[in-house]
Parts: C-alpha cells; structure tokens; sequence
C-alpha cells in the first residue's frame, strides 16, 4: 500500500489510508485514518488522495509541535501547582490554628473523626476527576490515604498536602507521559516547587535557527553576531534568575546590564527582531506566547542613568592629553600605537580607516602628498586629505618599514577581517592605566579634529569634507566636487602641532 490506497471488501470505492504514527495517536485520537475518494477510478483515486495525505502529515507535525511545546512546560506547571499548594494548606493551618469554637487539644474523638471524615470526602472528590480523566494510580493512592489518616486536625492537614503532592505528581506524570527519571523529578518538583529553575526559551536550537534565518537575508556577519549575542546574554539571565520572559524580567536585565541608554535602545531593538522572527517563524514559540505582548516594548530608558557614562557626550583629548597617551605607548615599547595616536590627533579619522592605510593609499595631488581614504562607513567616508606637514617624516618612516604594505602594523584581525581589533583593544588597555574615563575613546581624537577644525574657522562644508561627513547640503554632495588640495591642506595644517621642543626624529612626537 505504499500509494495508500485501499478498496474496502465488496466495495468499488477507492480509499486513502494513512497510518498515525505512535508518537502522536493520543493526540490525533485514532491508530488509523481512512477517507472515501468517491471514486472507483484508480487514476482519479490517485490525484484525489494528496489533499488529504498533506492535510494529515501536516496534523501529524502540529501534533508534535504540540507534544513538545507541553513537554517542555510541565516543570513550570507543576511548580506553580505546587506553589498554589503550598499557599492553599498555609491558609488551611492557620484556619485551624484559629478555630474560634474551640482549641484543637480540646476537640472530642466524635469531633476528630468527623474532621477526619470530611479530610477523606475531600481527597476522594479530587481522586475521581483524576480518575475519569485516565490517571492511573488514584484509587490505590485514596486507599492508602484512608488507612493513614491521622486523627487530629493539624496532622490532617500536612496529610492532606501530602497525598495532595502525590496526586499532582501522579497527574502530571500521566498527562505528559513522563519517564521514570522525569517522574522522579516531578515527585521533587512537588514537594519543594523552588526546585525548579525556569529554563530559557531562548534555546541554542531557536538561535541557531535564528542566526541562519538572519544570513539567509543578507545580514552582515557582526550584525548578526552582536544580535545574537545579546539575546544569548539575556538567555543566560533568565537561566540564572530562574524568571519567564515578560517585560518586568526585561526591565530587571536592562538594568543589570549597567549600559547607556544608546546601548540599551540596541538591546530591545535586538529583543524586537528575535520576538518578531520567533512569532513569525517558530510554531512552538508562537504557541507558548500566542496571547502574549512583545516584552521589549515599551521601556522607559534611563536619561543620564543606568551607566556612569550614561547620557554623557565623549570628551576631547587636548594637546596635553595626546602627548600623555603617545609617551605611555612608547614607554609601553608599543611604537605602531604610538604612531597610531598621532594618525589620530593629525586627521580624525575612523580607527580602522586609519588601519587600513597602505602604501598605495599616499597618493600625491597637485603636488600635495594626501591620504586617500577609501568608502568605509559611507558615500563621504571616500575621501582625499592632504597629510598633515608634521605628518610627513612619520609617513615616510612607516612606508619604508612596512612589510605587508600596511602603514600601521597589528598583530591580529578579528574574524569580521577589521585590522584594527587588536591595537584597539591595547589602545583601551593604555587609556585605562593612564588614567582616562570611559569617556575618552579612540574615537575622541575624531572629536577633537573637528573641534579644532571650527575654533579654526574652517567653513564647515571644508570641514566636513575633511572627516568624511556628508554636509546635507544639494549644493555640496551632489553638485560639487569639493576644495582643492591646497585648500584641504591649509586648513589641515590648521590643525596644533604635537612637536615637543626636541628634534623630530623616529621616537619623537611630530
């Protein structure tokens, strides 16, 4: 039968069979399913059966989806089961601590049996709607109950919660189907629902499928990557603190996080995509929170909070402040650094734009030897700046020693291919140890160009064509083809020079 079908005896009729596979009988309902084509023609038998042979594997899947989506949730249920418990038999004991007719050593037998009687009704009533609904065990467990009911109110009580604990393990072992070890588990889970720790949604399995999702689009590898970073660390949050996903467990791990608001906008922005992704695309997900909001919606950020950096501006470095940081490098034996930090103050441009600079990228314009900076960030990024004249000697040195045609030379790359992963990691390393904040980053010196730049008087339009921004402006980005070298040149030189009063040389600040 493996086209599925059937002809029932003494009948014409083609049918189509499907056998349900064990895994998921209990929920289809039926070991077998069989429809009428309504055709005695084989042929049209044969077109006619594929419309129920999807429809079928199609409730198959969904039928696993399901058995997973409840699989993985009876530790939670039976915890707050439990949890419900132990409230309901907190509220018992104090209801018989405070029994306002008479104290509990003073009830008569006649009155403990009658307590007792009731305790029994109780348990009993619970143990037929378990019962009826297939949990085996039940009956046996009541029986036992009986003969071990103690006779006073108090221990009835702890009784009660006891067999209570049994039967919400009995239940949740027969409803999920658990395995001995799992059942186990559950006994544990029932006693104390603590326990449990709520594993995280957020599974290795989601984010792989996610990452592969996100590259399958056309999303740039660090991109990805810083994404599915972030939702990895809240993964882990949710691991350690034991809470489900909702916007209060959210607003607590933004606030662990101890990030500025900018960086705490890209946090949600990433808890966004993968909600959306996951709503979207992973039917077990969608299930579990079906009637749920999206949790990273709605947070009210900090302003000038939730970081000791948080809504400050970077700072500049001064003239002083450079000087500082290059000796440091070079008591540090760290010379491509050194020369790295006067690339900085002498141009403002992007670290690893700056990294990138090789021996063809000195070019010479109208008799001005520039840089010629490639596109990086964006259209303006492409740029040609005249070196800077105090530049000039530090230039010639790194070309003539270069050995892989790069001017700054680094020890590694990251895996994204930026050469300036390494040197930026030293350059942090030694901003710390000389007794900078945070707020004073590599790409301060971008800061203090531009600054310098304005209290120069450079027109701003010049100045902008220098640093690599667009200006806005119809005029200038489409229209123009911006200053000459000369131009560029006299208002770079603008710039103060890092010369110290000894001779420049090859360990000398230009």
């Amino acid at each position: 039968m493996a086209d599925n079908l059937i002809q029932k005896k003494g009948e014409s009729t083609w049918y189509v069979r499907l056998a349900v596979p064990v895994d998921v009988q209990k929920t289809i309902g039926c070991k077998v399913l069989i429809q009428s084509l309504k055709t005695g023609l084989r042929k049209q038998a044969m077109d006619a059966r594929l419309p129920y042979l999807t429809k079928w594997k199609a409730e198959f899947a969904a039928a696993r989806t399901e058995a997973q989506i409840r699989k993985e949730n009876w530790r939670p249920e039976l915890a707050e089961w439990g949890v419900e418990l132990d409230n309901h038999i907190g509220a018992r004991f104090m209801a018989v601590a405070r029994n306002p007719s008479k104290k509990i050593n003073e009830l008569t037998p006649e009155e403990n049996a009658a307590g007792r009687e009731r305790t029994l009704v109780e348990l009993y009533a619970s143990a037929k709607r378990l019962e009826a609904l297939g949990v085996p065990g039940v009956v046996a467990l009541l029986e036992r109950s009986r003969a071990q009911m103690p006779p006073s109110a108090i221990e009835r009580v702890q009784h009660s919660a006891d067999v209570m604990r049994e039967l919400m393990t009995l239940t949740t072992a027969s409803h999920y189907d658990l395995s001995p070890t799992e059942t186990t588990e559950a006994k544990a889970i029932a006693l104390d629902p603590t326990v449990h720790k709520p594993k995280s949604p957020i599974t290795p399995a989601r984010l792989k499928t996610y990452r592969e999702f996100r590259e399958s689009r056309g999303g740039a590898p660090k991109h990805v990557d810083q994404q599915v970073g972030k939702m990895e660390r809240l993964s882990a949050f949710l691991k350690n603190e034991g809470h489900p996903l909702n916007f209060d467990t959210v607003d607590n791990w933004l606030k662990s996080l101890n990030r500025a608001p900018n960086t705490l906008s890209q946090y949600l922005m990433a808890g966004t995509a993968f909600w959306k992704w996951a709503i979207k695309y992973d039917a077990a997900w969608r299930e579990e929170y079906k009637d749920k909001v999206n949790p990273f919606v709605g947070h009210e950020l900090p302003q000038g909070g939730g970081s000791e950096i948080a809504g400050k501006d970077r700072e500049i470095y001064t003239r002083a402040d450079t000087l500082k940081l290059h000796q440091a490098a070079l008591d540090n034996g760290d010379k491509p650094l050194a020369d790295l930090i006067a690339l900085g103050w002498y141009t403002g441009a992007r670290i690893e734009e700056l990294c990138r600079l090789n021996k063809d990228s000195v070019i010479t314009v109208d008799g001005i030897r520039c840089f010629d900076f490639p596109k990086s960030k964006s259209k303006a990024s492409k740029r040609v700046v005249p070196i800077h004249p105090r530049l000039l000697l530090t230039i010639d040195r790194l070309s003539k020693d270069s050995t892989d045609t790069f001017l700054i030379p680094t020890s590694s790359h990251d895996h994204y291919g930026k050469r300036s992963h390494a040197i930026s990691k030293a350059f942090g390393r030694l901003r710390t140890a000389a007794g900078f904040s945070r707020l004073y980053v590599f790409h301060s010196f971008r800061h203090t160009v531009i600054t310098e730049l304005v209290r120069a008087d450079v027109p701003d339009a010049l100045a902008k064509e220098l640093v690599g921004h667009e200006t806005g402006s119809v005029t200038h980005d489409v229209y123009s083809k911006g200053a000459s070298a000369g131009q560029k040149l006299a208002a770079i030189s603008k710039l103060p020079s890092l010369k110290t009063e000894l001779p420049i040389d090859d360990t000398t600040v230009c």
